[in-house]
């Protein structure tokens, strides 16, 4: 069978070559292909979904990358990138859920206080001491039981930041999450998320393993767009780094994002 990779590829071609005397034929195939992308992607999504992982796994998975980091050198340079194009102000916040070791914590000292969130309580032990004794006052750490932020003050902040978290969630659990940040964001707040794109095969086969939850650009776009975010950007910068940047409407926000690097699309 096809995977939903090689059927998009597919379609994309078709819509490429897409000529007036082949219309009735290439509309006709297309949508052959986009009902079989959307049977494969139900399918796929009724099979792999699985329930949240436990505190238990990710202090396990949390060991393992100390000694085997899952982001390559590459790809954390390029997160950072994207990272440092919101660091235009200091009058609001910046929130990380799921710090884990820490691989992106020091990025954000741009900002006026950095909040850190996790489900696992001993992350302030990890982080803190990653930071000078002058930041330290900065620095604000908070524990979840899964899916919720409430202990992070209401519109206090800019900008949300999570990678290599949201990877694990159901989509049950995305949407939850999803709407909890609203609550934290100022109006025009950003949120720059990795998530697992099943449609490519790299992620797809994470997801079969037991080790990725299962999520699509499509379904991943839909939960965004249902809290009342606006899309400003779904890409990855490598196969397995998917990522989606969007905004809360409105315009308090004095940073402006704007695209500005070559990436895979």
């Amino acid at each position: 069978m096809l995977s939903i990779e090689e059927i998009k590829l597919l379609i994309d071609k078709l819509q490429k070559v897409k000529k007036e005397d082949f219309q009735e034929l290439i509309d006709t195939n297309l949508k052959i292909l986009k009902d079989i992308e959307l049977a494969v992607d139900a399918n796929n999504k009724q099979v792999i979904d699985r329930i949240d992982k436990t505190h238990e796994w990710f202090k396990k998975d949390l060991a393992y990358k100390l000694q085997s980091p899952f982001v390559d050198s590459i790809t954390k340079r390029q997160v950072q990138s994207k990272i440092f194009q919101f660091a235009k102000t200091d009058l609001y916040n910046s929130l990380e859920i799921g710090p884990g070791n820490g691989m992106f914590s020091m990025d954000f000292r741009a900002w006026r206080l950095n909040y850190f969130l996790d489900v696992l309580a001993n992350r302030e032990k990890v982080i803190r001491p990653m930071f000078n004794a002058l930041h330290q006052k900065y620095l604000k750490f908070y524990t979840t039981d899964n899916t919720e932020c409430s202990s992070i003050p209401q519109g206090s902040c800019n900008f949300v930041f999570s990678w290599d978290t949201f990877v694990f969630f159901t989509q049950a659990h995305i949407k939850q999450y999803l709407h909890d940040i609203q609550r934290v964001l100022i109006p025009g707040g950003y949120v720059f998320i990795q998530y697992a794109d099943c449609h490519y095969d790299q992620e797809l086969d994470l997801a079969k393993r037991g080790y990725w939850n299962y999520n699509t650009k499509t379904a991943m776009t839909e939960m965004i767009e249902q809290e009342g975010y606006k899309v400003v950007e779904m890409n990855q910068f490598r196969p397995g780094a998917s990522y989606a940047i969007f905004q809360k409407p409105g315009k308090q926000n004095p940073v402006l994002y704007r695209m500005s690097e070559i990436t895979l699309d």
